[in-house]
């Protein structure tokens, strides 16, 4: 048996944390610094990891490589798994043409470009978010706002900004799912405390999107629907992470704060021209008048109806217990790690659920989808297969940054900079979130920030007295807000919308946003840790 040491160079805390430091410092600067692609800078902090864990804190190398091993299966199935399967739906609707559908239906919804905003970037981004995340929905919603019109910059800036409150559980709550796997905290618990932190930014994004749009006319003639918009959807994320489920926290989210703007009278009122002149600058596109028939536009939605569909039904009891039977739980291979204290850590132990889990229910829905927009059984094998290519980095980035923080978690890397960024005390409240910022913006994902991070997170919680499922969600919450501003996104929005090149003008616009935002949730999550705010955890 491994037993973890925490002050195992020249026993000295600060020292042992300087050097367990060195495999995040690594993936930073190359990130950061040397601009060098995400891939190569994860598989580069892997190997820094393994050996500080192997020479520097004492784990044997097999040890080491095998919890190495358990973060790559981890990031293989589930995350990317969930991944995979929910851009393979959207693969399959790009190609029958019942996404452009989706988009011309949405045009119609209001010819207002403020409402069509609201519709588009946050709640249809909302639910791509859910359904994928990992940078689609910037994608996707900024070509659908530039086909209606928009200036690309204007569509880009928007798409980012909005990619925020939603991002916590997007992709099937993939972000919390590893937040709870890597600290070692029930999810039920963390998606608790997440889900009543991101609906706060829930409410003032749309109406900051409504400002970006259309200056102060815009929030001032359309407060009104925004508010709604982003009122129903905080309650429905708060009420779905609390009470229903982390994975269905977006999707119910997104499609209660669109009903809810749909419903409110002046959203559906048409736009005064001079609006439409002033906002939409850019060429719209030629096939929005098409009418499309009633048919077809269900087929459109059935996607997205589908894996609603699918996992509302996974979470009824006697169909979880049942899916709950297939879930496989065994000794992790050549892993014999006890903590500090000398107790067995959890990650000796391994569970593997193959059908309960998110991706699953996704590949699930997404071959009744098949049939449904008649994609045959080898075109649609196609598309999964060229799935996985256009992801092929992306999954090497996942893999290795979740390898790497089971290393440093296992390791003891993980407790022992935890027990050196305790010494902040009270002051760590406020700095939670920055970490999980930080983190984001450097890496382009709230799970990776999560993985990296989370665990560390938890170690200084322990050692200041601090509630240690507050900060892990402050991790991920204050995580949401380096996502506009992570070059990942802004290298994707740029190219959505030819702006190739154009980074450094979108980053200039959105980083006051960031910043300004990330203040308000370090406010939040420093009044949560007192009797100020404290009322609103569990």
């Amino acid at each position: 048996m491994f037993v973890q040491q925490l002050e195992p160079v020249a026993d000295s805390l600060g020292l042992s944390a300087l050097v367990a430091s060195l495999p995040l410092v690594t993936v930073l600067v190359l990130l950061g610094a040397v601009r060098m692609k995400a891939h190569r800078a994860g598989l580069i902090g892997l190997a820094v990891a393994v050996l500080v864990g192997w020479l520097a804190f004492g784990m044997p190398v097999g040890q080491t490589l095998s919890a190495g091993a358990q973060g790559v299966l981890f990031g293989l199935f589930p995350i990317m798994w969930i991944v995979v399967n929910a851009l393979w739906v959207y693969r399959m609707t790009v190609r029958t043409q019942h996404f452009d559908i989706l988009r011309r239906s949405f045009g119609r919804v209001s010819d207002d470009p403020r409402i069509q905003a609201l519709v588009i970037a946050f709640c249809f981004g909302a639910l791509l978010e859910a359904l994928a995340g990992f940078g689609a929905p910037v994608a996707i919603c900024s070509v659908m706002l530039v086909a209606l019109g928009f200036d690309p910059v204007k569509a880009a800036v928007v798409s980012l900004v909005a990619n925020t409150a939603p991002v916590a559980f997007g992709a099937m709550g993939t972000p919390v799912v590893t937040l709870a796997q890597v600290t070692g905290l029930p999810l039920g618990d963390v998606a608790t405390v997440v889900g009543r932190q991101t609906p706060l930014l829930a409410l003032v994004v749309p109406l900051i999107l409504v400002f970006l749009v259309d200056g102060r006319r815009g929030l001032r003639e359309t407060w009104g629907p925004a508010l709604v918009c982003g009122v129903a959807f905080a309650v429905a994320q708060f009420a779905a992470s609390n009470y229903v489920s982390a994975q269905l926290a977006d999707i119910a989210a997104a499609l209660v704060g669109a009903g809810a703007l749909i419903a409110v009278p002046g959203a559906r009122r048409p736009a005064d021209e001079p609006v439409r002149a002033a906002v939409l600058t850019g060429a719209r596109s030629e096939d929005l008048d098409q009418e499309d028939p009633r048919r077809e536009v269900l087929r459109a939605y059935a996607p997205y109806a589908l894996i609603v569909a699918v996992f509302s039904v996974a979470q009824i009891p006697p169909v979880k217990e049942l899916l709950a039977e297939a879930t496989r739980v065994f000794d992790w291979p050549f892993l014999d790690v006890a903590g500090p204290d000398g107790e067995p850590v959890g990650a000796n132990v391994f569970t593997l659920p193959l059908l309960g889990t998110g991706g699953t229910l996704v590949l699930l829905a997404g071959l009744v989808t098949a049939v449904v927009l008649g994609v045959r059984a080898g075109t649609a094998a196609r598309e999964w297969a060229a799935t996985v290519h256009e992801l092929r980095y992306a999954i090497l980035t996942v893999t290795s940054v979740l390898a790497l923080a089971y290393v440093m978690n296992l390791s003891g890397q993980a407790a022992t900079i935890g027990r050196s960024v305790a010494a902040a005390g009270a002051g760590l409240a406020f700095l939670s979130p920055v970490l999980g910022w930080f983190g984001v913006a450097v890496s382009g994902s709230d799970t990776s920030a999560n993985a990296l991070f989370g665990a560390l997170q938890v170690s200084a919680a322990g050692e200041s007295g601090l509630s240690p499922d507050l900060l892990a969600a402050a991790n991920s919450s204050g995580g949401v807000l380096g996502k506009m501003i992570s070059p990942q996104n802004l290298t994707i929005a740029c190219a959505a919308v030819g702006l190739a090149g154009r980074e450094g003008d979108l980053l200039r616009k959105v980083l006051p946003w960031s910043l300004g935002l990330l203040l308000v949730m370090c406010l939040i999550v420093m009044a949560q840790s007192t009797a100020v705010l404290g009322w609103m955890l569990p």
